[in-house]
């Protein structure tokens, strides 16, 4: 699926600012809440985690067994395993930047029923997801990085609910030999309608869907979806 290589780029591409932006507006939906204990669905290298109050028990997993490193190093708990291996229960959980985009439909319920399974009582679930503002204006498009160390090309296509993006990373291991590797990546538009439907029918309360605009736009990017067991 891409996140092995996307792993390796991340630290290239230049949206650290908007991803801080929506960690801190994480932050301050879970410090409102005030959980005991939290998941990190997809958590990447850490960088919501580590943002997090150490007074929270938290634990993090997503698949790419490199961010997963990444995030280690940092002391952060995290692991490298699906959500169906989860066996606790948490007061809340959260899928921070995008990771329910790469959920296709016919998945969806039953990834927010392992979701619920995996809260305790009146538990917070809380995630963002791609508006199709987000997928047709914004994330639709090309992207050349030269670097130093890597030349990376990025070239996304939203077409029939669907953004395929494909990477291709020469990385340098000399001066005058590269390796090159490619992968891709691909995410699912879902509208409002089907995620409340599906919310709804596994047993979430939807208590209240934000607008959000990483990018800086007049039109929301992504919606914020806070849901309570």
């Amino acid at each position: 699926m891409g996140l092995e290589l996307y792993a390796k780029i991340e630290q290239y591409l230049d949206f650290k600012d908007e991803v801080a932006y929506l960690h801190d507006t994480f932050c301050d939906i879970v410090s409102e809440i005030n959980p005991k204990s939290l998941l990190d669905i997809g958590c990447g290298q850490g960088d919501f985690l580590a943002k997090l109050d150490t007074n929270i028990k938290t634990l993090g997993i997503d698949l790419s067994h490199t961010q997963v490193n990444i995030a280690k190093e940092k002391g952060l708990d995290v692991k490298a395993v699906p959500l169906s291996q989860i066996d606790e229960k948490f007061d809340m959980q959260t899928a921070v930047f995008d990771v329910i985009n790469y959920i296709p439909k016919s998945n969806i319920e039953s990834f927010f029923q392992e979701c619920y399974d995996r809260l305790n009582k009146n538990g917070y679930f809380v995630f963002d997801i791609n508006t199709l503002f987000g997928f047709d204006e914004v994330a639709q498009g090309a992207i050349v990085l030269d670097k130093e160390e890597m030349f990376i090309s990025i070239d996304a296509y939203f077409d029939k609910d669907i953004l395929k993006t494909y990477i291709t990373a020469f990385s340098k291991v000399n001066n005058d030999l590269y390796t090159k590797e490619q992968d891709t990546i691909t995410q699912y538009y879902h509208t409002k309608e089907f995620m409340k439907k599906t919310l709804k029918k596994v047993g979430f309360k939807i208590e209240q869907i934000l607008e959000f605009k990483l990018h800086g736009y007049d039109k929301a990017d992504k919606n914020i979806y806070i849901c309570c067991k």
